[in-house]
């Protein structure tokens, strides 16, 4: 018989595991025994996705009829479900553009529409950061702006979809991960804000979050000093504040495996400290972020890491029973509500077009030259777009195919390639029928993104530049098309207004 601590532990912990099934070979075994002993659900990432998600989530339930089943998907730049082929819903920052609340509810239930058909209960998102910093590597267009009212409105907008289309908002990252120019999965970013800046602009989207009723709020993994030494995550300050604000849904930590917490106090040490002091619900991470390090049972071991840290300190008093119990019943508390959970019947009937909030959002800068001929007929594409992070898919191959279509497409990571290499890439595109296109996401920070529009621009004046970041401060010398998510349907938006020109 599992020992009553083991499942007081279960009963908080979140894992992401490798896998699409829970039976035949390759499945782990560790977690239908988890489940099964009070395990509060797991959180699917890339892996996990195939056409058989739905079975899945029936398996997943059938060892645990109370499972949370989470999902890291925000659209744009952000996807899980459409992991092999990229978004085809509107991000953030492309929302933000537009300024539609309707069109901003609208994608929240279109986004419950397809978490529910997968058997997914709880979205990561929406993302409430006001990136303020435009030098951020980890937000960016994964916000819906500067400006606080602006993102305060689209949180609520979204988390109301979402919500009213049955699946639980998890809104995120408290308090506000906007204004760094560090990535908390590889670092500890410090945010060094007057206080009454951060209560002011970072806050204000959490406070409408709350109003707006959200089910439940990540936190980050950032230090604010005026608050204390420790990372929000593991902050009794910092989370005794969300209190204060009025919240009383479940406050799920951001993942433990990532650096800020596993290089400091570790995925055990970060648990009971997170628990102590006020989270809810631990996101223990997904295994497959060491990369090659990543061991064959990297979740196995993830995982029994956070449960018997929290069972030894359960045993010694560190970590008060009553306060992982009042954990545990904040969570079964948001499972027995989505479990009674229907969408509204307005919103699952309505209309819903992705491609054209996506359209209206495109904004171009330039004159792009109409003469050419290759406009007509191909587009030849240079991805020179930065390497991927743990946090976003940025060289996907789905963004540089949407744009080329049949056409050539070439990658080159121009912040490694050598001035031959850059040049090969360069004269291979010029060569290829087509108009040249350059893929780019960081204009204003990747001097060498900047530095290759500057030599195709001598090259090719009718060249055309296709931005899938923050939209450029400073201007390019080539026409360019803001997209502002790195999604194939913003690719193919890209596309079709480049044949179009």
């Amino acid at each position: 018989m599992t020992d009553e601590l083991t499942r007081l532990a279960n009963s908080v912990l979140w894992p992401g595991f490798f896998g699409t099934s829970l039976s035949g070979a390759g499945a782990p075994a560790w977690l239908r025994t988890a489940l099964e002993d009070d395990l509060a659900g797991v959180v699917y990432f890339g892996q996990n996705i195939s056409a058989e998600l739905p079975a899945l989530s029936a398996e997943i339930r059938a060892a645990n009829p109370h499972a949370l089943i989470g999902i890291d998907e925000e659209g744009g730049s952000v996807t899980r479900l459409e992991v092999g082929t990229g978004s085809t819903l509107p991000g953030a920052a492309q929302l933000g553009i537009v300024d539609d609340i309707a069109a901003s509810e609208a994608t929240g239930a279109e986004l419950a529409r397809r978490a529910r058909a997968a058997g997914i209960n709880v979205v990561l998102g929406p993302v409430a950061d006001v990136n303020t910093d435009p030098r951020n590597p980890v937000i960016g267009v994964r916000s819906f702006g500067a400006d606080a009212a602006l993102v305060s409105r689209h949180v609520t907008a979204t988390v109301e979809g979402l919500q009213g289309g049955g699946v639980a908002a998890c809104v995120k990252h408290f308090p506000g991960h906007g204004d760094t120019h560090l990535d908390s999965h590889h670092a500890l970013p410090v945010i060094t804000l007057d206080p009454a800046e951060i209560d002011d602009v970072h806050l204000a989207p959490f406070r409408a979050a709350i109003a707006a009723g959200a089910d439940s709020i990540m936190t980050a993994h950032i230090v604010v000093p005026a608050w204390g030494e420790r990372p929000a995550t593991l902050n009794p300050m910092v989370l005794g504040r969300l209190r204060q604000m009025g919240f009383d849904g479940a406050i799920i930590t951001d993942a433990l495996d990532m650096a800020a917490v596993r290089e400091s106090v570790g995925i055990g040490g970060g648990a009971v400290q997170a628990l102590a002091a006020g989270a809810d619900l631990l996101c223990i991470g997904n295994p497959t972020n060491p990369g090659a390090a990543a061991l064959a049972d990297q979740d196995e071991r993830d995982y029994l890491t956070a449960r018997e840290a929290n069972i030894a300190a359960l045993r010694d008093g560190t970590l008060p029973r009553e306060r992982v119990e009042q954990a545990r019943d904040r969570v079964r508390t948001l499972a027995a509500k989505l479990a009674d959970a229907r969408p509204d019947a307005a919103d699952a009937a309505a209309p819903y077009d992705a491609d054209a909030i996506v359209q209206r959002a495109l904004r171009v800068t330039g004159a792009i030259d109409e003469t050419t001929d290759a406009a007509a007929s191909a587009l030849s594409v240079i991805d020179a777009r930065r390497r991927s992070t743990l946090a976003v898919d940025s060289a996907a191959s789905y963004v540089a195919d949407g744009l080329a279509g049949d056409g050539f497409r070439v990658r080159l990571d121009v912040d490694r390639a050598t001035d031959e290499e850059r040049d090969a890439a360069l004269n291979a595109a010029l060569a290829a029928e087509g108009r040249l296109v350059l893929l780019i996401d960081r204009p204003d920070v990747a001097d060498a993104q900047r530095a290759l529009v500057e030599l195709a621009a001598a090259s090719d004046p009718k060249a055309v530049v296709v931005n899938v970041g923050l939209p450029a401060r400073h201007p390019l010398p080539l026409p360019t098309v803001e997209v502002a998510a790195a999604s194939r349907v913003g690719a193919d938006a890209a596309r079709a207004l480049l044949l179009g020109a």
